[in-house]
C-alpha cells in the first residue's frame, strides 16, 4: 500500500495535479517562453541565457560539469543526451536508467537543499510542476550561486520537445537534443501511418490511479494525444487535463478498452478492474479488454514516451501493432 501511495503522489506531482504550477501559463505562453533564448554570437559557447518555464532569464556562465536533476523526466532526458557522468544528484523517485539509482538522492516531496548545495552543482534542473512549492529552496540555491533552470511542465509532444531542447541548450548538448527530437518525430509518424489502416476506432479509458480515487487523462494531456496518434478515442475527452472521475461516470462511458498504468506498483491491476463491482456490463470488462502499461513509459515527459505510445498501440490494437 505504501508503494502504491508513493506512486500516486509521484504521478500527481509529475503531471501538475499537486503543485499546479503550470496553471498560470497557457500552452501558447509556454511555447513562447521556452523557445526564447539568447546565446553568445558563437552559438554553442558560454555564457548562455535561457528563459525558463517561469519566464525567468537563467544565466549559465560555463558549460555545466556537475548537474542535479529534481524530477525523473529531466533525469531521463539528461541521460539520453549523454550527460550521465555529469549528473551528481537526482530525486528520490528516479529509477531510470539503472545508473540513476546509484546517484546521490536529494529528496522527493521535500528537497534537501543543504545536500544539493554540498554537491556543488553547476546547474539544477527543476520542473514547473513543483516549482511553486519550492520557491524558498530555489532562492537558497540561487543565493549560493547555483543556476536553477525550471523546465516546462509538458502537456503535449511539442512541449516535450521543448523540454529536451531547453536541457540541451543549457548543457551544450543542442546537437544531441535535435537528434533525439528528430528520431522521436520519425517514430511517431511511423506509428500514425500504421494506425491509418484501422477501420474500427476503439474507445479507450486510461486509469492512472485506482479506485476509490480514480484519475484519468482528459483532453490537453500528452496521454490523450497518444490515443489520437494510435487512432483511438479518449473516453474521457470531455474532461480537461488530469481529472478525477467517479466510477459511475466510467461505467456510463462504456469504453471498449481500459488501460491501467499502476501495475508496477500494485499487484494484479488489470484483474482488480475486471472484478470491480458494478462494472460487469462495460464492454471492456465483458470482452476482457483490460491491460496494464508501465506508468513510467506513458507519464514521464521524456524520450521514452514513444515507447509508451507503442505499448498503448499494442494493447488497444494488437492485431495491427503486435508483430
Amino acid at each position: 500500500m505504501k508503494k502504491l501511495f508513493l506512486f500516486v503522489f509521484t504521478l500527481l506531482m509529475s503531471v501538475g495535479l499537486i503543485a499546479g504550477c503550470g496553471g498560470d501559463q497557457s500552452p501558447a505562453d509556454e511555447n513562447t517562453s521556452n523557445q526564447e533564448s539568447s546565446e553568445s554570437s558563437q552559438g554553442d559557447s558560454f555564457p548562455v541565457t535561457i528563459k525558463d518555464a517561469l519566464d525567468e532569464e537563467v544565466v549559465i556562465e560555463e558549460k555545466p560539469e556537475k548537474i542535479v536533476s529534481l524530477i525523473p523526466s529531466n533525469t531521463e532526458i539528461a541521460f539520453e543526451l549523454g550527460l550521465g557522468e555529469n549528473i551528481v544528484g537526482v530525486s528520490d523517485f528516479d529509477n531510470y536508467p539503472e545508473e540513476a539509482s546509484s546517484k546521490e538522492k536529494v529528496g522527493g516531496q521535500e528537497l534537501n537543499i543543504e545536500k544539493i548545495i554540498s554537491l556543488k552543482p553547476d546547474i539544477v534542473l527543476a520542473h514547473a510542476s513543483s516549482a511553486h512549492n519550492s520557491t524558498e529552496g530555489f532562492k537558497q540555491l540561487k543565493d549560493a550561486g547555483i543556476p536553477v533552470l525550471v523546465v516546462n511542465d509538458a502537456q503535449n509532444f511539442e512541449q516535450v520537445y521543448e523540454s529536451i531542447e531547453m536541457i540541451g541548450k543549457s548543457t551544450d548538448k543542442q546537437k544531441e537534443a535535435d537528434q533525439i527530437i528528430s528520431e522521436m518525430k520519425e517514430e511517431i509518424e511511423a506509428i500514425k501511418e500504421k494506425a491509418q489502416d484501422i477501420a474500427e476506432k476503439k474507445s479507450v479509458f486510461i486509469e492512472v490511479s485506482p479506485a476509490p480515487e480514480i484519475y484519468t487523462p482528459g483532453k490537453n494531456t500528452f496521454m490523450s494525444e497518444m490515443l489520437t496518434i494510435i487512432n483511438a478515442e479518449n473516453a474521457a475527452a470531455d474532461l480537461d487535463g488530469w481529472a478525477k472521475i467517479d466510477q459511475e461516470a466510467v461505467v456510463e462511458k462504456n469504453p471498449d478498452v481500459i488501460i491501467t498504468t499502476y501495475g508496477y506498483y500494485t499487484e494484479n491491476a488489470a484483474e482488480q478492474v475486471l472484478s470491480r463491482e458494478g462494472w460487469k456490463d462495460v464492454t471492456a470488462i465483458k470482452e476482457k479488454q483490460v491491460y496494464d502499461v508501465h506508468s513510467d513509459l506513458v507519464t514521464r515527459s521524456g524520450p521514452r514516451l514513444v515507447e509508451g505510445v507503442e505499448e498503448l498501440a499494442k494493447a488497444v490494437y494488437p492485431e495491427t501493432f503486435t508483430e
